[in-house]
């Protein structure tokens, strides 16, 4: 069994909405997966929205069993803490949990494999792999 927490908007399972900012979001959903099957899901409250510090949340979600966190944007640091708990950060995910699950588990979807910035965050961007801008 396998459990992948999703970084969520809304308490309602695997119909949940998932959340552009995992440390920020009002709940957690932790989805139970055997053989690419959903056997179980549980919304949890993000006991640390409203403040947390460096490594709290990461180590939250390792205490709930979670191999996986999935979320629409995530900073460095925060890529840094899971990948040293053994979760793997799936990052730029939008949607449904219901809609990202299916491609987590065919592999259409990589987690990130070593922390990297949000583009955007400084003057670097494409040393980062993001997109060169346009200027206009």
């Amino acid at each position: 069994m396998v459990r992948i927490a999703f970084a969520t908007e809304t308490p309602d399972g695997i119909r949940g909405e998932i959340a552009q900012h995992f440390g920020r979001c009002p709940y957690y959903t932790f989805v139970d997966v055997e053989e690419g099957e959903v056997k179980d899901w549980l919304v949890v409250t993000n006991p640390a929205a409203q403040e947390h510090n460096p490594g709290e949340i990461p180590r939250f979600i390792a205490e709930q069993g979670a191999t996986a966190i999935v979320s629409g944007g995530m900073g460095p640091r925060a890529q840094e803490w899971f990948l040293r708990l053994g979760i793997k950060p799936f990052v730029g995910v939008k949607g449904k949990i219901k809609d990202a699950l299916p491609l987590i588990l065919k592999g259409e979807l990589e987690p990130i494999e070593k922390p990297r910035r949000e583009c955007g965050e400084d003057s670097n961007d494409d040393e980062h792999g993001c997109q060169q801008r346009e200027e206009s």
